[in-house]
């Protein structure tokens, strides 16, 4: 019996060794993997170059609590702003806890309390992130949310200016709905958004935590879009595998979040913060990103080619490598079989097969994902629901 909370489904593969976009099972078999530890492995497994910032870090210091000013904070910190076209960063553990100092700033810089959010966002599972979520089933037996957030349909200007007041203290959005299943937003939508935030004197605060740190192919999603965030909060893909988190704001926000304001134990720790500079420092070149969207204009064009004309495959879409295959099939039962064929993709929604390339990986592995996903769901035609 485990001595753990059942709180994952875990599935039938567990990890001896990864590198780049492979991963091997205990079992001995070899898998392409393309969940990117959910969009966390940007560089892939294990990329060298992180793990030697760790190693150097390692041999000065773990930890010290952010009582002492830290060099390499302010160094990635300056980074990632820069990266943003923003000013100032709070480094947290995570992307809840992100998304928790973006709820905290926008208040407190407004005087203001209600947020609003989107129907199928997702945006944490702490308390005040599962409250503003716009999915009821992570909800189910905590008992009342937050009463503070308001939900509108995605996409649905109309509906955003029907709830919009000079209350709201920010309007918090993904550009491309992750777990909700990939849904990106229209650029109609998001210019009237921010159009909107700046009427009433309302932040625009964007979650980059799944489609930040290039794998949109820029370095932001909201970048595809010339928006001009006031908040933006990222995680996942920002320290390859180590935790980290983070809102990157405006500077006129600086005295909001003055001493004593909001803090963190944890947050900013050395080997996670050298984790994240050396993630940005490969991911953040022009020749990099130049390639992430060369493969990504590839691997769509070709899943888009050999697995639209099959009866199963409802749509194709996404941008970069954040890419939805949205099907009329049980997507587990779909997502075992790929497993059992060496490729290990991600659900998304209740319908959509969701996949998250290493943007490290190469032509051939996205040209043996695209075998894999073609035979597998040509196997399964009879398998409509």
């Amino acid at each position: 019996m485990s001595s753990l909370f059942p709180t994952y489904s875990r599935w039938e593969i567990e990890p001896d060794w990864a590198e780049g976009s492979i991963m091997y099972g205990k079992d001995g078999k070899k898998y392409l993997d393309y969940t990117s530890g959910i969009g966390v492995c940007n560089l892939g497994h294990r990329p060298k170059v992180v793990e030697e910032a760790i190693q150097e870090q390692l041999k000065k210091f773990w930890h010290v609590s952010n009582l002492f000013p830290v060099e390499i904070q302010e160094t990635a910190a300056a980074k990632l702003a820069q990266a943003a076209e923003m000013d100032l960063v709070f480094f947290s553990n995570s992307g809840a806890e992100a998304n928790e100092a973006a709820i905290k700033l926008s208040r407190k810089a407004t005087g203001r309390s209600k947020i609003i959010t989107f129907n199928q966002s997702f945006h944490g599972r702490t308390y005040a992130t599962m409250s503003a979520t716009g999915q009821d089933k992570i909800k189910h037996g905590f008992g009342p949310m937050l009463e503070t957030f308001i939900y509108v349909p995605f996409n649905d200007l109309a509906a955003l200016k029907e709830v919009m007041s000079d209350e709201v203290a920010a309007v918090m959005l993904e550009v491309i709905q992750g777990e909700g299943g990939i849904h990106p937003a229209s650029k109609e939508f998001l210019d009237g958004v921010e159009a909107l935030c700046k009427e009433y004197g309302s932040l625009l605060v964007i979650d980059e935590i799944q489609t930040g740190i290039g794998r949109t192919g820029k370095p932001f999603a909201f970048q595809h879009y010339g928006l001009k965030p006031d908040i933006v909060s990222v995680a996942k893909g920002l320290g390859s595998g180590l935790p980290i988190g983070g809102i990157i704001a405006k500077g006129n926000l600086k005295d909001v979040f003055g001493p004593g304001s909001h803090g963190t134990t944890f947050g900013g720790n050395p080997l996670s913060v050298s984790s994240a500079l050396a993630t940005m420092d490969a991911i953040f070149q022009d020749s990099f990103l130049a390639e992430v969207n060369e493969k990504a204009d590839f691997f769509r064009a070709a899943l888009e080619e050999n697995l639209l004309p099959l009866p199963n495959v409802n749509e194709i879409r996404g941008i970069g490598m954040m890419i939805g295959i949205e099907i009329n099939q049980n997507v587990p039962d779909l997502l075992k079989n790929l497993r059992s064929n060496g490729f290990i993709a991600l659900p998304a929604g209740e319908n959509v097969i969701r996949l998250l390339p290493p943007l490290t990986t190469t032509k051939s592995e996205l040209e043996e994902a695209i075998d894999i996903l073609t035979k597998v769901l040509t196997q399964n035609l009879g398998a409509a629901v």
